[in-house]
Order: structure tokens, then sequence, then C-alpha cells
């Protein structure tokens, strides 16, 4: 065996092989000499406050990690001890009875030695094993002198020739310390069996204090204090992590709930990161706190090299890191593949380290206002042709340099060429890719989603008016509709009002209908308005005669009034007509009300949502699915997270194209463990644009309860905008019921009475006139945009994770949606409901249960 193999992985990494022990501590030369061990801790003061963990499970080995500090020290600052030595204990034999506890390890041991703990690394330890047997569980424990860490637990790969029949691991994301609950850490260390878990980043957040941050959250997590950190903004406020001694904190703080150790105890950990593991939509070493402001594209190397090492101290991933100046914030290298056995490759690569800027910098000017562009435009509620004009441009200079992509890539030049040569050469059955941000397209037609909330609001909109204009004129309906047909057709208030009462008096005084309209023109209305101020008010009159109520007259006039301006018969036909008119002549419509027609012009058009996502590097993402097609690489899934939503759906080789191209692979994507979800974001963002879109996100919704009055809730239109779906009254009920067990929740109801109050608040919903007769009207109608037929799931309000078992014949993969807080508490009912994704062999679609 050449001992120099163990010596090339750089910086602190110590490596050993089963049986023969301790071969050496990294180095970054080869031929490096093997460091003397400092001296071995003794007697009870030490601790093991982060517990342990394993990650990156091969064939043979597997990579360990763990870190002690004295007893008296705080867990979660750095401890001036000296360097010492601790040991490490393998076995394989069976104790599950032990995992989790202080027990020590009986029998025989496959290994046992001793490692240095260095200050250095923040008494951190990362060793490397080898020798292992393939597909096989062992456990393992550290000792510091007389004291033992908890008994952990690993399962290395299969070997890589070997027939697999089934592998089954869990894939999460997003887990913010500061909001909501981690309930499901506990629900996986106690339920789930697994052979492995991806992370697929967002482990920690670098920022303590955003907006984002300050909603409820369970009393096991403390608020959390930057040893250094930077304001954010002025001298108070949200703080971001700014130094190793920022970052190395968050780790520890994350890393002490006994939940997330429980479950690193059980399960090795195969991770990347995403933004917040330095800074919010990041590229490079670039942070964009202050886009769009004078220090626009603010690099910050140093800081970019700080959590790249302190990610690289706590994360057990087997991956390469140097710690040299001369590499800069190249230093580490987090990209690598995974095999197990013929069944599966796992491919994980990094979305942020080579990442090229955001197509449109949030510093470019708005044509509208000539200020900076800031998120909104650049990075979310892009329009997409402005996007695709930008990246031509930047293609082409690319091109001169030799790279068409090198100013449009998020996966960068030697990383994009790994990944297709890995696929390629890659002879297993299921090709896994750990994708950080979202393949997916998620676009908007603003054109037909505006042309679609008039329409539908439009005779309830005339009703409203109706309503209020009757309260004027002694509750007289007739009256009221009359006056607003008159203004709906050109009319002045002043003369609507005159000309309405006109109608009224020569209707008291048995006119006809030739009668009425002479009155309303000698009043002062056009012909065309009197016709119109008329005909409602006898449409009114006649409903009011044969027995309706106010509200029902309302509609009746207000179904008149849009029947004559469109010239057609019938709601369905109204709408057709209304919806038709406002695609066809956007702002400039008549049917769009003047009040609205400034806020909603720079709208009609086509919109991306996420420019931070794959959707913003569209030419990349063309060129990776035809590398796939073009080489028959079939039964690819990406697997990701990011963007707290659960979505699943195919990837086109180009969605621009007619149909909106060829589905090559599928793309499944989880919610957060904890942070807020997409919706959520959205909702309170959407405002800021126009509250015309409003409804394109959410419906404010009074639910009654027996007992405690009424809650508010949002209801999600968003899942519907974006997706198709076949909305009925139950599916749209059901969806309220998350939100509305948490809502419950803080009113005080009891967690044992939760269940059954959501149920029959959701029960007297679905039957309710205002829920079906308008509500779900307009969530069907979003949903009938069909904005982007691959998407097959959507749920962007969500906390949860999901959990894949593969076969060689199909991938199934069940999202699991987690309830919400009850008090300050996780729910002791963790998972509030499941959706199952398959996926069969050789086809490149998905389906849904």
């Amino acid at each position: 065996m050449d001992r120099r193999q163990f010596l090339k992985a750089g910086s602190f990494v110590t490596f050993s092989v089963a049986g023969l022990g301790l071969f050496g501590c990294g180095s970054d030369e080869s031929n490096a000499p093997v460091a003397a061990l400092p001296p071995a801790a003794s007697g009870n003061g030490w601790q093991f406050p982060q517990s342990l963990a394993s990650g990156d499970p091969r064939p043979d080995g597997i990579m360990l990690w763990t870190r002690v500090v004295p007893a008296n020290a705080d867990p979660v600052a750095s401890s001036s001890q000296a360097d010492f030595s601790i040991r490490l204990q393998i076995s394989s034999a069976d104790h599950a009875s032990k995992l989790g506890s202080n027990a020590a390890l009986s029998g025989s041991l496959v290994l046992d030695t001793q490692l240095p703990v260095r200050a250095e690394f923040d008494h951190t330890v990362r060793h490397k094993v080898s020798g292992l047997e393939a597909g096989k569980t062992y456990f393992y424990q550290f000792i510091a002198g007389d004291m033992r860490s908890k008994v952990g637990r690993f399962k290395t790969a299969p070997a890589r020739n070997a027939d697999v029949a089934e592998l089954k691991f869990a894939f999460l994301s997003c887990q913010d310390w500061s909001i909501n609950h981690w309930g499901a850490y506990a629900h996986i260390a106690a339920n789930e069996q697994l052979d492995f878990i991806v992370h697929l980043g967002d482990y920690i957040y670098e920022t303590v204090g955003e907006a984002f941050q300050t909603g409820a959250v369970e009393n096991l997590h403390t608020q959390l204090v930057l040893p250094n950190g930077t304001f954010k903004n002025g001298s108070s406020g949200a703080k971001y992590a700014s130094t190793l001694a920022d970052y190395r904190y968050l780790y520890k703080q994350y890393r002490s709930d006994a939940r997330l150790q429980a479950v690193h105890e059980r399960f090795p950990f195969i991770a990347v990161w995403d933004d917040h593991e330095f800074s919010d939509d990041c590229w490079g070493d670039a942070q964009t706190y202050t886009n769009g402001s004078a220090s626009d594209n603010d690099r910050q190397p140093a800081r970019r090299r700080s959590a790249n090492q302190a990610w690289y101290e706590y994360m057990p991933a087997d991956i390469y890191y140097s710690g040299k100046d001369a590499e800069g914030i190249h230093d580490i290298r987090i990209y690598r593949e995974l095999q197990f056995g013929k069944l599966a490759h796992l491919v994980m690569t990094d979305e942020r380290l080579y990442r090229s800027d955001h197509l449109i910098p949030e510093a470019s000017a708005n044509p509208a206002t000539g200020l900076a562009l800031g998120s909104i435009g650049s990075r979310y509620m892009v329009p997409s042709n402005m996007l695709a004009g930008v990246e031509a441009q930047k293609m082409a200079a690319g091109q001169a340099k030799g790279d068409p992509l090198a100013l449009v890539s998020i996966l960068g030049k030697t990383q994009r060429e790994w990944w297709q040569s890995t696929l390629k050469q890659s002879t297993a059955t299921w090709k896994l890719w750990g994708n950080e941000v979202s393949l997916l397209r998620m676009g908007i037609d603003g054109t037909q989603a505006i042309a679609t909330l008039v329409a539908l609001n439009f005779i309830p909109t005339l009703a409203g008016n109706i309503a209020t204009a009757a309260s004027a004129l002694s509750n007289s309906q007739p009256l009221a509709a009359a006056v607003v047909a008159a203004v709906a057709a050109g009319a002045s208030n002043t003369v609507a009002a005159n000309g309405a009462g006109a109608i009224g008096l020569s209707d008291a005084g048995a006119g006809d209908t030739n009668a009425k309209l002479t009155a309303a023109i000698g009043a002062g209305l056009s012909a065309q308005q009197a016709g119109l101020a008329v005909s409602a008010f006898d449409a009114v009159k006649t409903a009011a005669t044969a027995g309706a109520n106010s509200s029902q007259q309302q509609q009746a006039g207000a179904l008149r009034i849009a029947e004559l301006l469109t010239g057609q018969s019938g709601p369905s036909a109204v709408f057709a007509a209304i919806k038709a008119d406002i695609a066809s002549k956007q702002q400039n419509s008549a049917f769009i009300p003047a009040s609205m027609k400034s806020s909603l012009s720079g709208f009609f058009t086509q919109f991306l949502l996420n420019a931070d996502q794959w959707d913003g590097f569209n030419a990349e993402r063309k060129a990776l699915m035809a590398h796939l097609a073009s080489n028959n690489i079939k039964n690819v899934v990406a697997l990701t997270g990011d963007i707290h939503a659960f979505y699943a759906g195919t990837v086109h080789d180009d969605y621009s194209a007619a149909g909106g191209g060829t589905p090559v692979m599928v793309d499944l994507v989880t919610a957060g463990v904890s942070s807020d979800s997409f919706f959520s974001y959205l909702k309170d963002a959407v405002g800021s644009l126009s509250s015309s879109l409003a409804p394109l996100v959410y419906y404010p919704l009074s639910a009654p309860v027996s007992g405690l009055g009424t809650v508010e809730l949002n209801v999600n239109l968003l899942d519907h905008t974006l997706s198709p779906s076949n909305v009925t009254a139950a599916s749209l009920a059901s969806s309220l019921r998350v939100q509305l067990r948490g809502a419950l929740a803080a009113k005080g109801v009891p967690e044992a009475q939760l269940d059954a109050t959501t149920t029959a608040v959701l029960a007297g919903l679905e039957t309710s006139s205002s829920f079906t007769g308008q509500l779900l009207p307009v969530a069907q109608a979003l949903a009938g945009l069909n904005s982007n037929p691959w998407l097959k799931l959507a749920n962007t309000d969500a906390q949860g994770y999901a959990v894949v078992t593969l076969t060689p014949s199909a991938l199934s993969c069940e999202f699991k949606q987690l309830n919400k807080l009850v008090g300050g508490a996780a729910p002791s009912s963790t998972i509030a409901a499941s959706k199952r994704a398959v996926v069969q062999k050789d086809i490149a679609a998905v389906t849904i249960s």
C-alpha cells in the first residue's frame, strides 16, 4: 500500500485503514511526513458539544467528524485549549441499542486509533477511514481521556459492481435556526430507515435578525448572537456573519440542537452548500445585500474564504481544501461524485462559487424610473425577453473569449465539463444530481394573468359598485344599477346620478322604455349611456319583483351591464370577451379601470419568477440538456432545494420552443426544513409590485370558528398560477389545512383538538357560497392559465423534506409536509401530509399521487 496516497487531500484531515490504524495527517505535499501526535487527553474534563457525524459513504470507507473541548469551555465559543489527541473506535458488531448514548462499544473493533485535535481548526476532527467492507453498517465512537462521545452509526456504499435491489435516502435543505421549528429532525431520527441523507445547502443562515427571521420560532432555539457580525444597514438591526469566528459560531450553535445531532449520529450526510453558507444569493465572493446601490457587486474574498473554511471544518465531506492564500476563494472544491453499486450514481455540484453575476445586474437602471432595479426585475419577476436579450449579448462577449457560456454560467467551464463527462461515462441505472437551485421553468404570462383577473373581477366589481351606490340612494338597487351603468359607459358621477334620477321618476310614472330613455337623455346622458342605464335599471327591477334579495339584485344588474358592454350573453361569454379584449389591447382596454392602467402597464409581458435559479441561466441549462439528449443519457433526476417549496416536473431541452420543448430529465424540489415558505415571501412582496396582482399569489379569507370568532387566512393561489391543476372545492379547502391548523394553535386551541377543529372549519368552508362562488372560480381560472404545464406538483407554502426509494425499475419520492408550531414547540404530530412523485425507468416524466 502506497502510504503517500493518504497525504494528498490537504489541510487537517487524518487518515487510517481499518485493521492497520492511523497512516497520516493531511498535508499539501504527497511526501509530507506524518506529524507527531500531541499529548493524549486524560481525565474526565472533556465534552463533545456538537456530538459526531459521518459523511460521503464510499464502498470501502467514510469521513468521520467530531469536536471536543474541555468540559468547562463554552460549547459554542472557540477554546484556548492547546492541541491534544483522542481515540476513535469503529465496530462492525450490532450496537443499535447504544446508538445516541455514551455507552462503550464492546466486542472486537475494526479500528482503534489515536487522532490529533488541533486548536487551529477549532478543535474539530475530520478523519477519513478506508479498508471497510462495502454495504455494511458500522458503529463508531470518539474517546477523550475518560469521556466518550455518543455512539454513531454509518453504512458504507455498496460495491461499484454490486446489484442493488433498493436504496433509500432523504434529501433536504434550508434549516433556518431563527424561524419555525426543527421537528423534522426528531421525526427523521425516530422514524426513517435510510442509507444516507443528501443536504442541498443553507445548512446555516449567515444573517441574524433579518425581517424573514423575525416570525414565530420554537422555544428550544434561543436568539443567535454573532461574535463579531456586521450590520447590514447603518448601526442597528440585522447583522451578517463576516469573520471566521462568526461562521464557526453558527455551525456550532446549529449543531447544538439535539435533534440535528441525532440525525447526524444515525445517517451519513452527503452535503453541498448553497448561498446562505456565505451570503444570500451570492455568486463567487460577491454579496448581494447592497446590489443596486453604490457598492453594487461588493466583492468580499476574505469573508468568502472564512465561509469556505468553516464549512470544511464542520461538514464531514470528503473534498479538497488547501487553505492556501495563492488559491484565493478557490482553495476548496466541493463538487464530487459517489456511486451506489450499479443502481445509482450521485453527482453533487457547486452552484455558487463558480457562477457568473445575475444576467441583469441589480444596479441596472429601471427604464421607468431611472433608478437601480434592485432585486425586482433582475433576480425576481424578470421579463423573459429582456433576460434573453442580455444573455445573447453576454454570450457574444464570451464567445470572443473562447467560451460563449463564460459570462452566463452557474457551474463554470471546468465543473460543467466534469459534469458532462461524469454523466456520459456513468454505467449506473439512475444518475442523480445533487442540484442546489431548480431547473424547472417557472414563468407567468403577465398579459393572460391580468386579463384573467380583471375579467373574473369585472362582474363582482360592478356588483360592489352597485351596493356602494345604493347606500347613498335609500338602498334603491335599480337606481344604483342605473348610476353604475352610466358611469361604466363614460358618464361623470353627477350626470349619471341625474340620469338615474330621471329614469326612476319616469318609471314611477309608468313610463315605458322609450319614455325612460328620453328622460335619461334629457338629464344629460348620451343615447348610449342612457340605453345602458335603462337596461340595468330594468334588469334589477325585474329581479326584485321576482323576490331576489339585495345581493342577487346587484349581481343581476352587474351581469346586464357587462353583457351590454361586451355584446355577449351569460357570465362565461362575458368573461371570455373581456379577457380577449384585454389580451389584445392590454392597458388600453376599456375594461382596465383607469386607476389601474399605470400600475399594470409594465406587467403585460412574460415573466420568469426567479432568475437566481436556472431560469436565469437558460443557455447553460440548454447546453446541459442537449448533452443528455445527444448522448442518450437517460434516468437523470435532479434533487433540488433552495426555493422553500415542493415542486416536481420535467426539465426540457428548450422551454421557449413550440410546446415547451422536449422533456429530457426530471427535477424534484424539496421545501425548506424550517425556513419560511416561498409563498410567504411572495405574498409579502406582491403588494409592492401592484396590489392588483395580489390575487395571483393569495386571497384573504376570514374563516368562522365556533367559540373563537374568525381566523384570518391567506389562501395560496400561487400554486394554481404556476401549475395547471384540477381545482375542486375539496382540494382548495384541503390546501388550507396546515395553515389553518397553525392559526388555530396560535389562538390557543389545545393540540389534542387541533385536527378535529381544523376538519370542522374546512368542512364549513367547503360548503360556503362565498368560498365556492367567489374563491373557487378564481383558483380554477388561474390553474386554467396552464402557465407551466411541465410542473406536475407545486406546493409553495410548506416546510418539510423528501424521501426517495430507488429500485432498478422506478424512483419514488415522498414529499413530507410538516405541521406548524403549537405554542412555542414543534408539533407532536410532525407530518401533516405527503405527496408521492414517481419516475419510471427510461421515461422522462413524473406522476403524482
